[in-house]
């Protein structure tokens, strides 16, 4: 069928009502938001954020309500898209934005593409991995991988991918939304190791809509955690990192098949990790426990 892209549907969207099919790759994926109200009689009051991009650049794209349930988990990170009977209308301005693994590709912010089951009811279909041409130009799926050597030197709020061996991870916690709120955010802590410093990443981990996966991180596992934002602690200047709305993590068992299995920095690290000794790296894994973070001084002096 003849397909549009995302270039000219910004340019054009004021004036048409019908728009060509899309052919587009998700670039990134945030976590599933619920905004159900006891006041609002609402069958499935889900939405989730997409970055989708083809050849001509990058535009969030939303799912909404019903097809949630039916659609996100099938939605994967690299997953390409065959859209009709979408519907476009302005963005909305005070949604997170993620980093782009590519910093040079365009950016379309003006407009999303949303994905409803009526008015109009979307037509989605996924394409196969096997099945995509290199003449339909579309964007590969790239990352920020940093190594634990390089993150002190990076400034508040940026934003970067890791990978590391596990080697603690606290018990599950719980904080509150708002103050009075009956919301509650759950994470948990972990620490992982890459080879390139004596010291750990250290990862607040908060649960995305990935439960599977958050339930079993465990010590010895290889952890990938994209989309991380990095944050500093004053006055300690203590780094950690946190998830952001669109963070993925992915444990052993998850990596088949995932787009970063092919960058440069993944391959160094198995590489090191096979030079490791099992045994050694067991003795110093903890699991669960209290984790005061960050840390209280060790004197009553330094406070």
């Amino acid at each position: 069928s003849k397909l549009t892209n995302l270039g000219h549907l910004e340019m054009t969207w004021r004036s048409s009502v019908h728009f060509h099919p899309l052919l587009v790759r998700i670039l990134h994926k945030s976590r599933l938001r619920y905004y159900g109200k006891p006041e609002k009689k609402m069958d499935m009051p889900y939405q989730a954020y997409f970055e989708v991009a083809d050849g001509s650049g990058m535009m969030s794209m939303v799912l909404w309500n019903s097809l949630c349930p039916e659609w996100y988990h099938s939605m994967k990170v690299g997953t390409v898209l065959l859209l009709a009977k979408y519907a476009i209308k302005s963005s909305y301005p005070f949604k997170t934005q993620p980093t782009p693994g590519d910093s040079q590709m365009k950016r379309f912010a003006t407009i999303e593409i949303c994905l409803n089951v009526r008015d109009p009811p979307t037509e989605i279909t996924i394409i196969p991995e096997e099945m995509v041409k290199p003449e339909w130009g579309l964007p590969e799926v790239k990352y920020r991988f940093i190594t634990r050597s390089e993150l002190d030197d990076l400034p508040h709020n940026h934003s970067c991918d890791v990978i590391g061996l596990v080697t603690f991870v606290g018990r599950a916690e719980r904080a509150r939304k708002r103050e009075h709120s009956e919301d509650f955010w759950l994470y948990r802590w972990a620490h992982a190791i890459d080879g390139t410093s004596d010291q750990p990443f250290i990862l607040e981990l908060f649960a995305t809509s990935q439960p599977d996966v958050f339930e079993r991180i465990h010590p010895m596992t290889y952890l990938v955690c994209t989309q991380m934002r990095v944050m500093t602690e004053n006055p300690s200047r203590t780094v950690y990192l946190t998830t952001s709305n669109e963070s993925q993590i992915f444990i052993t068992g998850w990596h088949k098949g995932q787009p970063y299995t092919k960058d440069a920095k993944v391959k160094n690290f198995i590489q090191w990790t096979k030079s490791q000794s099992e045994a050694d790296q067991i003795k110093k894994t903890v699991i669960g426990g209290y984790y005061p973070f960050p840390r209280p001084p060790d004197s009553f002096l330094k406070y």
